[in-house]
């Protein structure tokens, strides 16, 4: 079992910043690939970036790219999504998510979730 707990949302200006984290606890969570997700009122829940276990390959939605970026802490047992040049488009419920090794651009294919931290930007 993993245990994944989202910190680091919050209220930002267009154009500003913010530093999600992912803090996963259980089984080893060194072999699990980890996924960003979103989910805006009223819309689906849409994948934002993605993760390796190795760390060797990242995924990363065309609507962040560029702007974004993953990152993980195998020691740590957290995954990180900086991101930059926010958007009030960018606003919605950001969720981490785990499944073993491979990522997946896919919610259903992953095993374990978190709470969510809400992003807001205004314009």
């Amino acid at each position: 079992q993993v245990q994944l707990v989202e910190s680091g949302g919050g209220l930002v200006q267009a154009g500003g910043s913010l530093k999600l984290s992912c803090a996963a606890s259980g089984r080893t969570f060194g072999n699990y690939a980890m996924g960003w997700f979103r989910q805006a009122p009223g819309k689906e829940r849409e994948i934002v970036a993605a993760i390796t276990w190795t760390s060797e390959i990242t995924y990363y939605a065309d609507s962040v790219k560029g702007r974004f970026t993953i990152s993980r802490d195998i020691a740590k047992s957290t995954v990180y999504l900086q991101m930059n040049g926010l958007k009030p488009e960018d606003t919605a419920v950001y969720y981490c998510a785990a499944r073993p090794v491979a990522y997946s651009r896919s919610g259903s294919d992953y095993r374990y979730w978190g709470q969510g931290t809400q992003v807001t930007v205004s314009s």
